[in-house]
Order: structure tokens, then C-alpha cells, then sequence
């Protein structure tokens, strides 16, 4: 399969210059996590900006800081299993598509390589074979702040919720965590004494510096208010490609995967789950 009969043709895009609260915007009008970047009113690709780039660069305001410019791209006719390992080399989910005058004309992802292409390929290879172990988990009752940095350490975009028993209740991910924050400027005060060199009956000074600075202010809700509480799973042995179908039927990246017993066991996402088509 071609890149053209896969990707996504209707593509909405920010341009340079811009601002954060610009593409913050868009992003929760459209309900898009990654937005290519343009310069000016042409269709020129310059970079690509991620809801990532906004949360851990809060301080900075510009699109053109906060986008990626090391970007990956792909053709219209390039094969879908080569875009593919271009997703699983350099570790990223999704890629613009540009002609050859690098003018953006769609882009893909790696769930639309897993909604249109995987589940043409009947894949025996089960779940257990391309799913992530180290998940990250947090209780239900878990206030949003704290369950954000757990996330935050573990570099993924989604965490877990277990209830007293240790069982599955809930999923979140960086989208309701988005949509339960906002960008605040907080104030903090450094002083330091200096004494006068050589004079020992001196008044001390003390030099003080004000540092304002951006974070992310989050809601005072818990976990269990937020995240989705009725939680798709598949078990260990589902065949890859029977999750490509369950995804893209539920419209959803990503599946927790659970063993024979029921426990949780792993995560499988559609970024995982694309190396049955190279492989």
C-alpha cells in the first residue's frame, strides 16, 4: 500500500509566525495532538508542533521555538511499510507527507497505518509480541498533578489507573490532562546577603532577585474524575491484527493488555504494534 491511499489529505496546520495560545487553540478546536507548521500563507513545510512541546516548554510563547524543525517526512508514493521504519527508527508516531517542493500535502500516522494497512495483513503474531511492559500506573484516587509526573518520568503519553485492589479502572492520557490545565506565571523570590569585604563592622546588603516564571496548574480533581473509566483491554495472545481492527473500530491509540488471569501486563499501542509491517 502507497502513502497517498493511507494518509490523511484534510490536514490543518499552523503557521509561522504564531503563538502558543494560537496553537493550543486549534489543537482543542480540531482535536489534533501534532499540527504541521507552514511559513506564512503558502503550504511550505518548516516544522512540526506537538502538545508535548507546549507542556514542557511553558515559559516559551513563539511557534517557531517550540516546533521541531528535525523533522521526518514522507512521500505520496513511498510504501507504507517504509514509512513505517521511518516511525520505529526514530521513534516518532506521526509523519507529514510533502511533494517534491516540500509542500505539505497530507500527513500519516501510526494509526492510520494500523487502521488501514495492518488489518489487511492477517498477523498470527500475538499482542505479547509487540506490547510495552513498563507502564506506568497510579491510584485512582491519585490527585492529577501527582499522576502527570508519574507519566511525565515514564515519557509516555498515557497512565494507568488501579483501584485498592490493584485492577484496572481507568486510562488517561496527555489529552485529559490537557484539558484539565492551564498556564499560570508564579513569582518566586531569591535573596543572598553580602558582607563588605575587609570591613568588619559593615552593614551586610542583601541582593535580591524576583524569577517569574510559566508552569502547568492543574485542576484539583483526582485521577478517578478524569480518566476513562470503562477501559478496552485485549489479552496477550489477540492476534496484532485483530487489535488493529478493535482499534480503529474504537477509535483509540492505544490498548492495555492483560494475562490469562486478568491482570495487567503491558500496554500495546498502534506505535508498537506498526512493526508487524516491517517485520
Amino acid at each position: 500500500m502507497l502513502v497517498k491511499r493511507a494518509m490523511s489529505k484534510n490536514v490543518v496546520s499552523v503557521s509561522v509566525p504564531g503563538n502558543r495560545e494560537k496553537v493550543l487553540d486549534l489543537m482543542r478546536k480540531e482535536d489534533k495532538a501534532v499540527l504541521p507548521v507552514v511559513k506564512g500563507d503558502t503550504k511550505q513545510l518548516v516544522g512540526l508542533i506537538t502538545r508535548s512541546d507546549l507542556i514542557v516548554n511553558p515559559d516559551e510563547e513563539q511557534i517557531a521555538i517550540l516546533m521541531s524543525t528535525d523533522l521526518v517526512t514522507a512521500s505520496p508514493d513511498d510504501d507504507v511499510a517504509d514509512v513505517a521504519k521511518k516511525m520505529i527508527d526514530n521513534n516518532v508516531r506521526r509523519v507529514p507527507v510533502v511533494d517534491d517542493n516540500g509542500n505539505l500535502v497530507g500527513i500519516i500516522t501510526s494509526f492510520d497505518l494500523v487502521a488501514n494497512a495492518l488489518i489487511k495483513l492477517e498477523s498470527d503474531d500475538p499482542v505479547e509480541n509487540f506490547m510495552i511492559t513498563t507502564v506506568p500506573t497510579t491510584w485512582y484516587k491519585t490527585p492529577l498533578n501527582v499522576a502527570f509526573e508519574t507519566m511525565k518520568q515514564f515519557g509516555l503519553k498515557s497512565v494507568l489507573a488501579l483501584n485498592d485492589s490493584a485492577k484496572l479502572v481507568g486510562i488517561l492520557t496527555e489529552t485529559d490532562f490537557i484539558e484539565e490545565s492551564e498556564i499560570i506565571s508564579e513569582r518566586s523570590e531569591h535573596s543572598s546577603t553580602v558582607g563588605t569585604e575587609g570591613d568588619k563592622w559593615s552593614w551586610d546588603s542583601t541582593s535580591v532577585l524576583y524569577i517569574e516564571k510559566n508552569c502547568l496548574k492543574f485542576t484539583d480533581k483526582l485521577v478517578e474524575d478524569v480518566g476513562t473509566h470503562k477501559v478496552e483491554v485485549v489479552n496477550s495472545k489477540t492476534k496484532a491484527s485483530d487489535c488493529a481492527k478493535k482499534m480503529k473500530t474504537l477509535n483509540i491509540e492505544q490498548i492495555p493488555v492483560i494475562g490469562v488471569e486478568g491482570d495487567l501486563i503491558g500496554l500495546v499501542r498502534a506505535s508498537d504494534l506498526i512493526k508487524a509491517l516491517v517485520d
